[in-house]
């Protein structure tokens, strides 16, 4: 297998698990060393174990609300592994519930994690990217965010604004050699989606055309391509990982 990343350093925010874990493990299988942040420091650590240990993964604490915590996360890269060359914005979490039910701070929440926390390592990332010329930032949207889900204005708002800001950042950081692109995951299959009631899973089934749930590692492949030079001359754009729902 031709390794498309061999040398560099990627930061995953949200590594621990799920989505952010199934990228650092395809990008350290890809020659990659990784810096996986996450809110579970314990779980970071272990993930980091996981991946084969502080030669190839370290694992820090990390609220990307924060923006010391963020830079923290670019500093380790480059202390630890002497470069910053991909960063992917992955955190996140859902308070789901119609308008009417829905606290203030659970939107506030859900807004902070997603759009400023994706914002905050976007401008830090590219920050430390444009000084080297190069790099490139992979930001995690959702399906969520071109359509608009029932019980998510939070979190549909947020997604879909990561899409508003990652072309904003692609207009801005492009003179400097430094990529920016999003990923819209449909259903993929985690913990999280595989607890949800079966008729609520039997709906978004039904819209999907391939007619099956996607992996973790599918996302992940697409994180890849967008991390390595097989998409040198794309910036500003989204690809949908979806099974062609609601295309």
């Amino acid at each position: 297998m031709t390794q498309l990343l061999t040398g560099q350093t990627a930061v995953v925010t949200g590594g621990a698990q799920g989505i952010g874990l199934a990228i650092a493990r395809t990008y350290v299988e890809h020659g990659a060393r990784v810096v996986l942040g996450d809110l579970d420091e314990a779980a970071a650590e272990a993930a980091a174990k996981e991946l084969g240990g502080p030669d190839v993964a370290t694992g820090v604490r990390c609220d990307v609300v924060e923006a010391d915590q963020v830079q923290g996360l670019v500093e380790a890269a480059v202390a630890t592994y002497g470069s910053l060359d991909v960063f992917v914005n992955n955190a996140g979490i859902t308070r789901d519930a119609t308008m009417r039910t829905m606290s203030e701070d659970d939107f506030d929440l859900v807004v902070q994690v997603h759009l400023k926390g994706t914002w905050n390592g976007t401008r830090l990332a590219a920050a430390h990217m444009r000084g080297e010329k190069s790099g490139a930032i992979v930001n995690i949207s959702s399906l969520s965010g071109k359509v608009g889900m029932v019980g998510q204005t939070n979190y549909s708002a947020a997604k879909a604004g990561i899409v508003g800001l990652t072309k904003a950042a692609a207009k801005e950081m492009a003179h400097h050699g430094v990529r920016v692109n999003a990923i819209q995951p449909g259903l993929i299959r985690s913990a999280m989606t595989e607890a949800m009631p079966q008729k609520a899973w039997d709906q978004k089934m039904s819209e999907i055309p391939m007619q099956r749930v996607g992996e973790v590692d599918e996302v992940a492949g697409v994180a890849l391509f967008y991390a390595s030079s097989l998409s040198s001359y794309m910036t500003g754009t989204v690809a949908e990982v979806t099974g062609g729902r609601f295309m």
